[in-house]
């Protein structure tokens, strides 16, 4: 069975399809747009598919739309309600279900040769569970926790897999939300809402959460396995900031107190779903399963005995779920994950073809990873191109840029080349097998979604990538999973001693990731990055512009390989 999943109407558009119960591609519209999340979550913005993602989904597979068995559509109007009824002010949401009713012809226009009788909704929450308990690693039974900001009528789902069946347990219904309360707050502290919620995470580090007492009052579980969380008088706990105002510690305060209360209330909701399943393992789903303090508490103190996060856990992932959720049902039995490169690649001829054209100088050195190591170690900081692009936020050694962790100027020095708060850290990669040594915490972490203590011994050695707190959010590597970054590993350590590199997202402040060539030479050639290493390619700065040189170009006004 051929199954397109897609996720258009709130933020984060995306499109995933699914073959005989296996994920063949995923991939965000923001990617290919070039727009961050896609589009903004309003309801003027329901109607956007994510057209081009779709496209490059069946084209991958060799398929045509009218080949499609199913759609899946994460969202099911019939479940939804006014939103005056819910208790959100949100006048215009009839028209976000309105667009949601008609996306089944939407999409036919999108999808010429789609019969829109194949388009099925599916439920926001159940597609985010789909995707946390399908596409985890396979166990007979896992239990599945979904927060966000909202759904149809809710913002949260606890849910039970057994076998290919998802069975819900317990909902919370809107207007509490955990996610919007987390939402509120962005904004209040004058950062982008429903984007920019891991600078609060990172702010909250900078706190103390002295405001815990009176936000306990707007925000709690109720023991039964939900939670109250909406009212909060954000202006009576701090004053508001404007986007171009320093923070102060009051600002840090509060984030740090709702960070606080977040955690209390997931630990609550975690331990009540153990208690209704007694699973070994939960899954995490939901925008908010991208807070990886809270998920790193969930794992230190809660119940369960594994905790695996979906890579794509914000509503990108959804559409994954969505058709992994159809899949099951229609009786295939859903293969987990098989990791996050699940985006757009090219071959080393097509690479080859993208430099020339852009005329830049490049070269083939005997061995992309030694030369990014011996940069690396020179203090160089390197564009890393390689492979398959990552499907949700984290960049995770494919489309990252690298440095030294030893110089703890790195860490300005980076977020200046992103053009980012310079509260925010940087996170370190490194070998699964060296991890334990260095980081304490779940592990192994392939997905950069739990927080990890820095060993003290450890701490002065690698500074740039230590968060003020003393974490750092880190990506293990799996040296059969991924080899040339593993090896990549190991030259900067034979270089330096040191066995972590910093990975940090290969993109600018409000940019999407880089996705494809074009991308990469973009982002490379306007910030101050040293080496470019696409595929087994490198493009170094100082070739780019050393001033009157004209050997590279061989009389052909094109680049080519030295």
């Amino acid at each position: 069975m051929r199954v397109l999943g897609v996720n258009a109407l709130f933020h984060d558009p995306a499109a995933a399809l699914v073959v005989d119960g296996i994920t063949v591609a995923a991939a965000e519209e923001e990617r290919f747009s070039r727009r961050k999340h896609g589009k903004r979550p309003v309801p003027f913005s329901a109607w956007e598919l994510p057209e081009q993602a779709a496209r490059w989904c069946l084209d991958l597979a060799g398929l045509r739309p009218g080949d499609l068995d199913l759609v899946a559509y994460s969202y099911d109007p019939a479940l939804a309600r006014p939103a005056a009824d819910m208790g959100l002010d949100d006048p215009w949401d009839s028209l976000r279900q309105a667009y949601a009713r008609h996306a089944p012809g939407f999409l036919a226009t999108a999808l010429p040769g789609l019969d829109p009788a194949r388009v099925r909704f599916v439920g926001h929450h159940m597609a985010h569970a789909a995707s946390g308990a399908f596409g985890a690693e396979a166990a007979e039974s896992s239990s599945v926790l979904v927060l966000d900001g909202r759904g149809e009528s809710a913002s949260h789902l606890a849910a039970r897999r057994l076998g290919d069946r998802l069975e819900p347990l317990r909902a919370q219904a809107l207007p509490d939300s955990l996610g919007l309360v987390y939402e509120e707050l962005t904004e209040h502290l004058g950062f982008l809402r429903s984007s920019d919620e891991f600078k609060v995470m990172a702010l909250a580090s900078h706190g103390t959460p002295r405001m815990l007492g009176e936000l306990r009052r707007y925000v709690h579980p109720t023991g039964d396995g939900g939670f109250v969380a909406h009212g909060v008088p954000w202006g009576e706990l701090c004053p508001p900031r404007r986007a171009d105002e320093p923070w102060t510690g009051a600002h840090a305060d509060v984030a740090a107190s709702t960070q606080a209360v977040l955690e209390e209330t997931l630990l609550d909701l975690v331990r009540w779903l153990h208690g209704r399943t007694h699973d070994e393992v939960l899954t995490l789903a939901g925008g908010v399963a991208l807070n990886c303090v809270a998920n790193s508490r969930i794992a230190r103190e809660g119940p369960f005995s594994r905790v695996w996060v979906q890579p794509a856990a914000g509503d990108a992932g959804t559409a994954l779920g969505a058709a992994l959720l159809l899949a099951a049902e229609a009786g295939e039995d859903p293969a987990p994950m098989p990791g996050a490169a699940l985006g757009r690649e090219w071959t080393d001829a097509e690479l080859a073809g993208r430099l020339k054209t852009a005329a830049v100088p490049f070269e083939r050195p005997p061995d992309i990873a030694v030369t990014v190591a011996e940069t690396l170690a020179a203090n160089g900081v390197v564009a890393w191109f390689q492979g398959r692009s990552e499907y949700g936020p984290r960049a995770l050694g494919h489309r990252s840029l690298l440095a030294h962790p030893g110089h703890a100027g790195n860490l300005e020095r980076l977020n200046d080349i992103k053009g980012r708060e310079q509260f925010r850290p940087v996170a370190p990669m490194v070998l699964t097998e060296r991890s334990a040594e260095i980081f304490d915490g779940p592990l192994p972490s392939p997905y950069m979604l739990f927080v990890h203590g820095v060993a003290p011994a450890w701490r002065e050695r690698i500074p740039a990538v230590v968060h003020v707190d003393g974490t750092a959010r880190i990506q293990t590597v799996d040296r059969l999973l991924e080899p040339l970054v593993a090896r990549m590993l190991e030259e900067f350590e034979r270089r330096t001693g040191l066995p972590v590199v910093v990975n940090t997202s290969l993109n600018t402040a409000g940019r999407p990731m880089v996705d494809d060539p074009r991308d990469a030479l973009e982002c490379f050639g306007s910030t101050p990055v040293d080496l470019l290493a696409i595929g087994p390619f490198a493009v170094r700065r100082a070739d780019l512009f050393q001033a009157g040189r004209q050997d590279w170009n061989a009389g052909t006004g094109e680049g080519g390989v030295r």
